[in-house]
């Protein structure tokens, strides 16, 4: 797993095509969205290279509740006793990561797009089939800013799933967009701005409305849950996103 500081005390976490986010803040540290279980140890070593630990997470915050996002969470909650925080909407997947709606069978979306096979493959070998649920979690409230390190603001952004929620550093002008719009697509292998493949994602009609949410933060620094940060700017990403269109 790979660590890099994209932006001033904003770290990104890469590994089996997936990411997640550590943001500091005057608290202490803030954990947005949390991989597979095999990266523990990666990411307890990779903060201690840059002067942390673990026990500096104060929160983590799931963008939605996927299993390649909500890997670390219970762990993280029992042995630590870290908050976790998730939109209302999201809490059944969080209790159950292999429960949830995908307008496509994932099943036959492989035999048409084999290309995404090798990154199933990536991450069932950090764990992704063995993901647990979690249902002590914080429900996210309607608007504003979370009460975490950092002061992210939740921008609502279903599609992707009901209660999927970009996460804003207004003051930073960095939008965490998880999978609401990403610049790697794990499904098929495709890059730059677009939303998941219906395997994955419940709506993708309603996923590709919600962009205009994401733009609405005239962010300039996009940070996505599968693909490299985009620079560009929301807005340049979001008419990418919509002229790519489902899959």
């Amino acid at each position: 797993m790979t660590m890099t500081e994209v932006a001033d005390g904003v770290h990104r976490f890469s590994d089996a095509y997936v990411n997640f986010y550590v943001v500091e803040g005057r608290e202490g540290l803030t954990l947005v969205d949390s991989g597979l279980p095999a990266m523990w140890t990666p990411l307890e070593r990779a903060l201690q290279g840059q002067g942390f630990s673990l026990q500096d997470i104060r929160a983590l915050v799931l963008t939605h509740a996927h299993f390649d996002h909500l890997g670390l969470a219970k762990r993280l909650h029992l042995e630590l006793k870290i908050p976790v925080w998730v939109h209302a909407e999201d809490a059944f997947i969080a209790k159950h990561p292999y429960r949830y709606r995908h307008e496509r069978s994932r099943f036959v979306f492989s035999l048409t797009h084999p290309r995404g096979l090798p990154v199933m493959a990536s991450m069932a070998r950090a764990g992704a089939l063995k993901v647990p649920g979690i249902d002590d979690v914080r429900h996210f409230p309607g608007t504003g800013a979370l009460p975490v390190p950092g002061s992210p603001e939740i921008v609502f952004s279903p599609g992707h799933t009901s209660g999927h929620c970009a996460l804003f550093l207004r003051e930073r002008g960095i939008l965490f967009s998880g999978d609401a719009l990403v610049t790697l697509d794990p499904y098929t292998q495709n890059k730059g701005p677009r939303i998941v493949a219906g395997a994955a994602t419940a709506d993708s009609a309603l996923n590709l409305a919600s962009l205009k949410q994401l733009a609405a933060t005239k962010a300039e620094l996009v940070l996505p849950g599968h693909g490299e940060p985009w620079t560009g700017g929301v807005e340049a990403a979001v008419s990418i996103a919509r002229a790519n269109g489902p899959v």
